[in-house]
This record gives structure tokens, sequence and C-alpha cells, in this order.
């Protein structure tokens, strides 16, 4: 560690704050995380093209932290202009907020009748340039921190703040608080970060608009109607139809459920009832995935369940099935709720059922953080099935039942439960429009009753997903163009906004090594919040548990390395790519064998043994370079490409990312500077 790692750089103290350098930094770095997970949460909630590009968001917000960190020393001004920002984006999300049709290829699927908004090629880039210019303010009040400390303490600080916003942020969604309470943590973390100089800037360009924001959201938060999951803005309404009580449920606008009777839902559609008459056993014991509003548990009681485990995801869609639908199905003493995700409790329970059924198990989103991987992509694939034939009791069945819209896909869904079953399943398309479809197997083929055979998978019908890509609405092995032309064009906005708001490429060139350090890291990353997903289910709460895991190994990394002689950073990229092999080797399924707390302990062994590696890499190197704010820029700057480059996994699965992490970090190995190989 160099002199100037180890002492402060003398730059003007703090500044003229009043708040001293170490809170200040801690309070910046929570707020610029929590922003970002805010505007992630509130953006897809409105305009329903982000819930499948959650991380279109937070590349954004990644393009903005470095450019934030890239200003430091190029400007004295305050940042005035992310607390504006934010308020023309907020007001421009409420104004026209986007609904889109069913009709959109590739890995999308809608379920909303019509579209409303502006178009995509509008919405998203101002979504994503606005979210870089809002989230570059924290970042610059983040890095002009950095030089007031050493180094390695300076990213203490920040990773301690980061898991502070991480707390908050979870805090609020485990107490579903509305958005206009993130507006007002917003404006009170603006208030204090910002200097009140001039007195007349600081009340116009900060105090009106963060006011302003919190009353926009606290209108919105009064006038929508809508309940706050921890997954979805949820909005309902109640009416009559042919003289039967309706609950039309809606989730960031898009159609989703509806709480209606037993009987009425049987004599309207048919497939309802198709699972009870193709399974040969008595539904005593029966599992809902999926059970939402109540109707498919309140069905399942008509039909004779002696006992029903119903299975949700969304703890806010459970809250209005239990107040609004019409049977009461949650009050029967024969009903035991879970609020989980359905893979996870399929993996876990130690029961066996007469009847398994996955009832509408769509989740419209994405799970944070993975690019495209959907709450319910685990429930789908071969291995999926496998699982809940192992859950069937002799003679039972498994079914399930959508709107499939596609032919290729009811014979993919039948295709994969006749490689889980090993016979061909009973497939019913009640309705060719919309492909609505029941696929039933018994546990042996006279646990079944078809109507008539199935004719087996047309020509070209794609392979069943399995958990390595996990991608059922993926026809071809490809990433669709539409991911392509965006990912170019924000790659291309990128190059343009690093070279006009940090000027030359050319300060960024020592530092080439922490640019792929940032791109792989990121891969490492996405890598770990699937696999957590996979072995642990999709909910938030471990979602935000591996997030914060993630900082707690980073934070370890940098902690020995200020505390401690650490070997030289080719042992310590020895033992990188020692952990990526690791990772590379040890396969889900026999992780998924293990006890919980076993498979707790060995997943975190594997996940985060080659993160602590590269993070003591990065410790090691950052408290070496010349430019503190410009290097860890480069890093932030590389992360964003990581994201881009998150999209492989369609083609080349998710443990494939392990493999192009690799060759990044031989890269960054072969870019460093020889003092630091010395």
């Amino acid at each position: 560690m160099t002199l100037q790692a180890r002492k402060p750089v003398e730059s003007g103290g703090t500044g003229g704050h009043w708040l001293a350098v170490r809170p200040r930094l801690i309070l910046a770095s929570a707020f610029m995380l929590f922003l970002e997970l805010a505007l992630i949460r509130w953006t897809g909630s409105n305009i329903v093209h982000l819930s499948y590009f959650t991380n279109f968001v937070l590349l954004g917000s990644f393009l903005g932290i470095g450019l934030g960190f890239l200003r430091v020393g190029r400007t004295t001004a305050q940042p005035y202009y992310s607390p504006v920002v934010l308020f023309g984006l907020v007001m421009v999300v409420l104004a026209f907020p986007v609904t889109v049709d069913r009709d959109t290829d590739g890995v999308l699927y809608w379920t909303s009748l019509s579209t409303v908004g502006p178009p995509a090629w509008i919405s998203l880039p101002i979504v994503f340039c606005a979210a870089a210019l809002v989230l570059m303010g924290p970042a610059e009040l983040v890095g002009r921190c950095f030089p007031e400390l050493p180094r390695l303490e300076a990213y203490r600080y920040d990773l301690i703040g980061s898991l502070t916003g991480i707390a908050v942020f979870t805090g609020l969604s485990f107490l579903s608080a509305p958005p206009v309470f993130w507006g007002i943590l917003a404006a009170a973390a603006y208030a204090v970060l910002l200097v009140p100089r001039p007195r007349a800037a600081y009340i116009g360009l900060v105090a009106v608009p963060s006011l302003a924001v919190v009353g926009l959201l606290l209108a919105e938060t009064l006038t929508a109607g809508a309940l706050w999951s921890p997954y979805y803005k949820v909005t309902h309404r109640q009416f009559e139809q042919l003289g039967v009580p309706v609950t039309d449920i809606s989730v960031n606008g898009i159609p989703h459920q509806q709480a209606v009777p037993a009987h009425a839902r049987l004599q309207w559609e048919a497939q309802y009832g198709l699972p009870y008459e193709r399974a040969a056993a008595r539904p005593d014991d029966v599992l809902i995935i999926g059970a939402g509003s109540g109707t498919d548990v309140s069905i399942a009681l008509s039909k004779g369940a002696r006992h029903v485990d119903a299975v949700e995801i969304d703890p806010k869609l459970r809250e209005l099935g239990g107040s609004t639908h019409p049977d009461k199905p949650y009050d029967d003493p024969r009903v035991t709720t879970h609020v989980t995700d359905g893979r996870a409790f399929l993996e876990q329970t130690d029961r066996s059922y007469d009847l398994i059924l996955f009832a509408l198990p769509d989740s419209l989103t994405l799970v944070s953080g993975a690019s495209s991987l959907r709450l319910e992509s685990y429930l789908f694939t071969e291995e999926a099935m496998r699982a809940a034939r192992e859950r069937l009791k002799p003679g039972g069945a498994f079914s399930m039942y959508n709107y499939y819209r596609e032919s290729w896909l009811v014979d993919r869904l039948a295709t994969t439960a006749q490689r889980a079953f090993g016979h061909a399943p009973c497939v019913d398309v009640v309705s060719t429009t919309g492909q609505q479809a029941v696929i039933t197997a018994g546990a042996t083929p006279e646990a079944q009753r078809c109507g008539a055979p199935w004719a087996g998978a047309a020509a070209g019908t794609p392979p069943p997903a399995d958990d390595d890509r996990p991608f059922l609405y993926l026809k071809d092995r490809t990433i669709p163009s539409l991911y392509l032309v965006t990912l170019g064009l924000i790659l291309a906005v990128s190059l343009l906004a690093v070279r006009v708001v940090a000027g030359p490429y050319r300060r960024m060139r020592p530092y080439a090594d922490l640019f792929l350090l940032g791109v792989a890291f990121l891969l490492l990353e996405t890598k770990s919040v699937t696999g957590f997903a996979l072995l642990f289910g999709t909910t938030w709460v471990v979602n935000a548990i591996v997030f914060a895991g993630v900082l707690v190994a980073v934070l370890a990394a940098v902690e020995v390395t200020r505390r401690f002689r650490t070997p030289p950073l080719p042992v310590m990229y020895g033992v990188l790519f020692a952990g990526l092999l690791l990772a590379w080797l040890v396969p889900n399924a026999w992780l998924l064998s293990l006890p919980v707390p076993v498979r707790a302990v060995a997943a975190v062994i594997v996940a985060f043994l080659p993160i602590f590696a590269a993070n003591v890499v990065f410790a090691k190197r950052f408290a070496d370079t010349a430019d503190a704010t410009t290097s860890f820029g480069a890093n932030l700057l590389g992360a964003m490409v990581g994201g881009c480059l998150e999209y492989l996994a369609l083609v080349i699965g998710y443990q494939g990312l392990l493999v192009v992490a690799g060759v990044l970090y031989l890269g960054a190995f072969l870019l460093l500077p020889r003092r630091a190989l010395a």
C-alpha cells in the first residue's frame, strides 16, 4: 500500500459541509443505493415495459454513479440537478403511465389487453437517462468524500452505507410502505447532504422539487387505492357479473387475477375443473402453487379436498384473497397458507399429495437484479416437474393450466412433463384462441384419465427449459433483437456520456483492469442471485439477503485487506480462479439434495468464495491507485457493462456466466501494472 493510499489527501477537508466526512459518506452511500432500489421498484409499477426490464434502471443507475465519481475534481458546484431531474421523472411517469399488449415476441409476454401510453422507444430512453442523472448527484457526493480519507477506509464506509440503504428499503418493503415514504426519505437526504449555498438556488433547486416529489407521490398513494406488495403495485375493483360478485385484481397496471365463487368459475371456464377429471385419485391432499386470490383453493374444497396447502409468493395477493373472495376459502380450517416461492416449497416440504396444481403462476415481473429471471421461472423446468413427481402419493397426479398464447409453448410444457414423468401427459387445449390449455400427468400412466391421447409435440418445438436456462418463453437459443438493439443504444449513450461529463477517456486508461473487474463482478453477482433464487426461492426476502450478503463479503474483503498482510495479487488471482472452478464444478442438483441448513452453508461457500477473493483483488489494487475517484468510477462503469452481458445467460445459461467472468478476470490480471504485480 502506497503512502498516498495510507494518508488522506488534503483537498479542502469537508468542503464547507456541516457534517463530518465519515457520517456524510455513510449517509450519501445509503441514499444512493436506497434511491436506486426505489427507482427500480417505482418506475416498474407505472411503466409496464420496466416490469421486464428491471435491470434497465439498474444500468442507468450504474452509469450515473460512475459518471458521478468521474465528475469529482472537475467541478465544485453542488449537484442540485439531481432533485430537479427526479421531480421531472416522477411527473412524467405519473402523467404518462404505460401498459402494453400481449403480442410481444421473445422472452416478453404481457397479459394486458390494450396499449396505453408512450411507446417503449420513448419511455425507456427517458427513464434510462433520467435514472443516470438522478443517481449521478448522490454519487458525486459520495465521490467527494473519497479524497478526504484513506482509500480502503473510504470504501469501507461506502459499503456500510450501502448495507444501510438495503436495510432501510427492505424494512419499508416489509411494512408495505407506499412510495410517498420513499419520497420523504429522499427529500430528507437531499436536505441534509446538499450544502444550502447560495440560499436561493438551494430553495429553488432542492427544497421545492423535493417537496413536489413528496406531493406527487402522496397524491398517487391517496388516489390509486393501491396496495404495495414487495413485488407490485396491486389495485382491485369489485363488481357483479351475471349476478355473481367478482373482484378484478391488477398488478403494475396489468389485469392479473379474479376472485370469483367456485361454482361460477367452473361454469364459466371448463379448464378449472379438468385437473380433477383427469386425475384418477380422489383429491384428499392438494397442493396449489399460485393460490393468489383464492379461487383455485375454493374449487379444490368444492371438489372434496380434505386438506389444501395454498402457496402464494405475494403477501398482498394472499391478503386480498382473504378479504375479498366471496367463498372465504382461506378461512376454511382445511386450508394452510404458505407465503413463499413455489419451487422452494416443493424442494423443502416433506408432505405428499394426491394432486399438485400449478394454478396460473404467472408473476408478470422479474427477479430484481437478474436480467431475465421471472419469479416463476424455476417452476417450469424439467427439474421442477421431477420435484413435483417426487411429492405425489402413489396414484397421485400433477396438473397445470394457463393461457399459453402459443401452441409451441403448450407442446414444450407437455414435453417437459413427459420427460419428468416418463410417459405422455393428458393435454387438453380448451380454447385455440390464446391457447388455453390444461396439462395433467399422473405418477403412473394409470393415475391419469385422458380424454384423448396426446398427439405429441409438433416439429420445431424447443426442448424443455432447465434450471440453468429457465427461460420458458424464449423459443430460440438467442438474445432477442429487442434486447440487442436496446443494449447497443445503452452502450453508445454511455460512451458519449462518459466523454461529455468526465472528459477524455485517457483518464481511465491506467485503470482498464479495474474496469474489467467491475464487468466480471456484476456477472458473479448475477450468478449468486439466480443461484440462491433456485436454492431458496425467488422471494424478495431471499433477494435482499443475497444482495446484503454480497456487500458483507465485499466488506469482509476490505477489512481483511486493511488489517492484515494479504498474499500478493498473483496469489489472490489464483484463489479467485480456484473459487470460480469450484462454483463451476458443484452442480445445483447436488446442492438441492442437501438438507436446508447444510445447503445454506454449502451455497454460501460456493457462491461467496470467488466474490471474497475478487474483492480482495480489487481492494489491493484500488488502494494502490493514483486517482481514487477515477479508478472507482471506471470500476462502476465496468459493472454497467456487466449488466449488459448478463443477457448472455439467454444463450449460454447462468453457469456459462462463470466462464465469461473467468475470461474477464484473466484479462484484468494481464492488464495489471508491473508495480502491482511486484
